[in-house]
Order: C-alpha cells, then structure tokens, then sequence
C-alpha cells in the first residue's frame, strides 16, 4: 500500500540536540494522536559536505551544528491534510512554535510532501 510521507531537514546547534529531542518526542506525540501512522526524526551520523549538494549544504550549516533528518508518515495525501489542519490548530504544538527558545533555526530547515512509489520492508 502506498502511503504519504513529509520529510524534513533541519539545523540544529549540537549545544541545542536535547532541546531539539524534547520538543521533537512532544511534537511526534500530537502528530501520532491526530492520525500520522509514524513519525522519525534522525540525526545525521555519516552525513558530508558534497561538491555540489549535502544535507549540510542544503540548510546552510554553521559551525557547531549538525543536520537532523525527520519524515512522518501517513496513510494518504488527504489523510495527512486532515492530520497536519489538526495538529497545526493544537494548542500545544502553537505554543512549542511561539516559543521565543525555538532550538533551531526554522528559517533555514526546508521540508516537502511525497508520494511513496516504492515500500520494501520486513514485517
């Protein structure tokens, strides 16, 4: 079955990583509530600058920051508009957005939507 998949790509300060866990766990949590069948956020571990295009390049790195990969997952495109309407009006997702001590810079993290064309797995 194809499903839907969001994905993102973020900079965060290394000095910021259990800030950026903590909002991330309480975040998943909505998403997971509101409907998403799954929610990952990664931290890069093998990830280098490339000579044309990187993750880092991508966000724009900086010195002391690293680069987090994240992708929630839904079961259709229409399930996920309904999802992020919810999730997008839920009081405590607008506050963790209106926190002035937001722990990364949400002007450089770039994300899509994408339709799945292939799911290999085990079950």
């Amino acid at each position: 079955m194809a499903h839907y998949v969001d994905g993102f790509v973020v900079p965060v300060p290394a000095d910021k990583i259990d800030a950026y866990r903590a909002m991330a766990e309480a975040a998943g949590k909505i998403w997971l509530e509101h409907g998403a069948l799954q929610f990952v956020e990664t931290l890069a571990d093998d990830v280098k600058p490339g000579k044309v295009t990187s993750f880092p390049q991508s966000v724009q790195l900086k010195d002391g920051e690293t680069v987090v990969f994240s992708y929630i997952v839904y079961a259709s495109r229409e399930e996920r508009d309904r999802v992020n309407a919810k999730v997008m009006e839920d009081p405590r997702l607008k506050s963790m957005m209106e926190s002035a001590d937001m722990p990364f810079d949400p002007q450089r993290m770039f994300f899509g939507g994408f339709k799945t064309i292939v799911e290999l797995g085990r079950s």
